[in-house]
């Protein structure tokens, strides 16, 4: 842990032993919000008397897309007092649980949100195979830097091999996404080449992608020019066929996977959304929080204004949602589908497939096929399951093990679909 990490935790630690246990239960959730020794950032007033600037602007957007609960839920058990807390639980249950987290938060374990329960996410990359590599680099534009992680599996030899870019959620790393998708395993069976962006902190608090912000949602600039820039850099200095390069995302980092492939259908082949929004749901903060509860207002359109099937601009695309996700409302799903589909012009025949995984969730899958041959769009919804990656590992934050592999699914759907 950081000297930060440790002296908030010994605050929060005081705080419970002198039972001040609001004050503990308020520090804990800023301390793992990044903001505890934030509190003067300076914030511009914003509509109705909120801030929308800084650090409150990316503290809304944490709560939005929550990081793991602070108090574990209370189960039934002997009290030792009878007196309540303003919150009508009894305090010497509630001094416990703290007590009870503060010691998790020492040895490294949270209950993570979306299905996943364990020790938290490490930061050390998992064992690679004989040959394999997970190395790190770095890209700078006008619109900033942004570090990342490269996965190049042991079977690459220098010949052209397809790309895919991983588009990471809020508050998770390179390292924390390939280990819960498990994208590197299977990549390294069918030697593609995986590409991690990772977002930083000084961009965003929460390290999430900034997929609601208008100047991030734009061709060469912002957050756009900087994926596409790590993954054209990826192209030069590795052989990648330009034919087979995709792009895929989690929630936030699905939003901004969206926007990616609307910005440059030249550049990507097919796109994978995972849990996130159609591009240009959003055009700032409060846009963002009523598309993830209720999804977008009004017509969509692509950038480019093009349509029609034939136009390079269409873009095949995988979607996943769970349809009990009550951070980004499956809804959003649903619109990438259906503006997807209205922008190709042309009628797709519709076909749907219902199936369930062995002691799992059950799901639909829907294709959507041009001339009842290519399927150009998938659209999976996974009964049961929250804003997790589905068929994840619980090595990473925010999967959900017992959906079906939405990593092998992508990669096959990816792999059916290289440009032409």
């Amino acid at each position: 842990m950081s000297n930060g990490f440790e002296s908030d935790m010994r605050e929060a630690t005081r705080l419970t032993v002198a039972g001040r246990l609001s004050e503990a239960t308020t520090w804990l959730q800023r301390m793992l919000q990044g903001k505890a020794a934030q509190s003067g950032t300076n914030q511009a007033a914003g509509p109705e008397g909120t801030t929308i600037d800084g650090l409150a602007e990316q503290t809304e957007m944490s709560n939005a897309f929550p990081l793991p609960r602070v108090v574990p839920p209370l189960s039934t058990g002997a009290f030792r007092s009878p007196s309540r807390s303003a919150e009508g639980r009894p305090q010497s249950l509630i001094a416990d649980r703290l007590r009870s987290f503060l010691d998790q938060a020492r040895r490294g374990e949270f209950h993570l949100p979306g299905g996943s329960t364990g020790p938290a996410p490490s930061e050390a990359p998992a064992p690679l195979p004989a040959g394999a590599q997970f190395v790190a680099g770095t890209f700078s534009n006008q619109a900033g830097s942004r570090p990342y992680k490269l996965y190049v599996p042991s079977a690459y030899q220098g010949q052209a091999v397809p790309l895919i870019v991983m588009l990471h959620g809020c508050t998770q790393s390179a390292d924390d996404f390939a280990a819960g998708t498990r994208m590197n395993a299977v990549a390294e069976e069918h030697t593609c080449l995986v590409v991690y962006p990772e977002q930083t902190t000084s961009a965003n608090a929460s390290k999430c992608w900034n997929w609601f912000k208008v100047d991030d949602q734009h061709r060469d600039q912002g957050e756009p020019s900087l994926i596409a820039g790590i993954t054209r850099q990826v192209m030069r200095q590795y052989c990648v066929d330009p034919q087979r390069v995709y792009v895929a995302g989690l929630s936030a980092g699905g939003a901004a996977a969206a926007i990616m492939a609307t910005t440059y259908p030249d550049l990507y082949a097919a796109v994978g959304v995972h849990s996130g929004l159609a591009s240009g749901a959003a055009s700032d903060l409060r846009s963002a929080f009523a598309a993830m509860r209720q999804g977008a207002h009004g017509t969509l359109h692509r950038r480019d204004g093009s349509t029609g099937f034939e136009s390079p601009s269409i873009v095949p695309a995988i979607v996943f949602h769970g349809d009990q996700d009550t951070t980004v409302h499956p809804i959003n799903g649903n619109q990438i589908i259906t503006y997807s589909v209205a922008a190709t012009g042309t009628p797709l025949e519709r076909k749907e497939q219902h199936s369930q995984v062995p002691g799992g969730h059950s799901y639909n899958r829907t294709l959507y096929n041009y001339m009842g041959e290519r399927t150009v769009f998938e659209h999976w919804t996974i009964h049961g399951a929250g804003h997790a990656w589905s068929g994840g590992s619980a090595a990473g934050s925010y999967t959900d093990p017992q959906g079906p592999d939405a990593t092998r699914e992508m990669i096959r759907f990816f792999l059916d679909h290289p440009k032409g």
